[in-house]
């Protein structure tokens, strides 16, 4: 079990840090395309591409149950559905804002899991609250400028990030339930759908924007997603949810990282205090000590 826990969390780990690169190429497609068509192309491809290898991954699994039923069909609509919310509100966020500040502010879903698991009978510690209060002042710091006014892209991060924290938890229920590629697939292939519809009612298409935006799509589509969000359904079939969202919310560095060397994105001092608090918040509220559940041992 611990071989298992150990080799989920690099695998995580690994997705944080192809996360965090992936916003450079987000925000790069959109210099061509539109944030809905930048969505569907990425999306589609990492579809294609993961059907393609499916044939391969699958020939040495001895299946015990059909490759593809209803279960699984609404278990990765379901998710799609919420995925799509989610990047889109995110793509179209970061025309409005910063790499960096969409980094830090998507990553407040790491509280915001917890405190969605209060719906479904999960109880939150003091650790939560400390850690989500901490979060608040640092968005404040982060995103609140002259006459307490916060640009609209952090406004969709922040609603986006509600909704990575849903598909966190609906990731955690799934994949232990289904095969993790072939539910990976067709939340991609949900994902596309909706972009691709959204993008059919509200955005141009031009054959040479398309193409000028073809390396941030190819990096969005094969590393950011095909390997990405793949990389985390195979992860948290072996992880918590809770625990899975502080490794995954270090993408807010990664992306911080990659935005100061690539796009040359730089903060001021409350900018940099405000991304440290938050980041501190995140960190508090998966590392402060839980009380044990009464009648259960303490693990050595």
């Amino acid at each position: 079990m611990r071989s298992q826990a150990l080799r989920a969390d690099l695998l995580m780990l690994v997705t944080a840090m192809i996360w965090g690169s992936a916003f450079v190429a987000q925000r790069l497609g959109m210099d061509s395309i539109g944030p809905f068509l930048y969505s569907g192309l990425r999306f589609s491809l990492a579809a294609v591409v993961l059907l393609a290898i499916l044939p391969l991954l699958s020939r040495n699994k001895a299946e015990s149950k059909p490759a593809v039923d209803k279960s699984l069909l609404s278990g990765g609509a379901i998710m799609g559905l919420a995925l799509a919310v989610g990047i889109n509100l995110q793509q179209v966020g970061l025309l409005f804002t910063s790499v960096t500040n969409s980094g830090f502010i998507t990553g407040l879903y790491v509280i915001i899991v917890p405190i969605l698991g209060l719906f479904i009978g999960q109880r939150s510690g003091m650790g939560i609250w400390l850690g989500a209060s901490l979060a608040v002042v640092g968005m404040f710091l982060l995103s609140v400028g002259e006459g307490f006014t916060v640009a609209s892209g952090d406004w969709l991060q922040l609603a986006g990030a509600f909704v990575w924290g849903l598909h966190v938890l609906l990731v955690g229920f799934f994949a232990t339930r289904h095969d993790p590629l072939r539910l990976a697939i067709i939340q991609f292939i949900t994902c596309a759908a909706i972009s691709m519809i959204l993008a059919l009612i509200f955005e141009p298409f031009a054959l040479d924007a398309i193409i000028a935006a073809a390396p941030a799509i190819i990096y969005g589509g094969i590393f950011g997603v095909a390997i990405g969000f793949t990389l985390q359904v195979v992860a948290q079939k072996h992880a918590i949810a809770s625990h899975a969202a502080i490794i995954l919310s270090l993408e807010a560095v990664f992306a911080a990282i990659a935005g100061a060397i690539l796009l040359n994105e730089t903060l001021h001092l409350r900018g940099y205090i405000g991304c440290t608090l938050m980041f501190a918040g995140m960190l508090l509220a998966q590392l402060w000590p839980q009380k044990p559940k009464p009648g259960t041992a303490n693990e050595g």
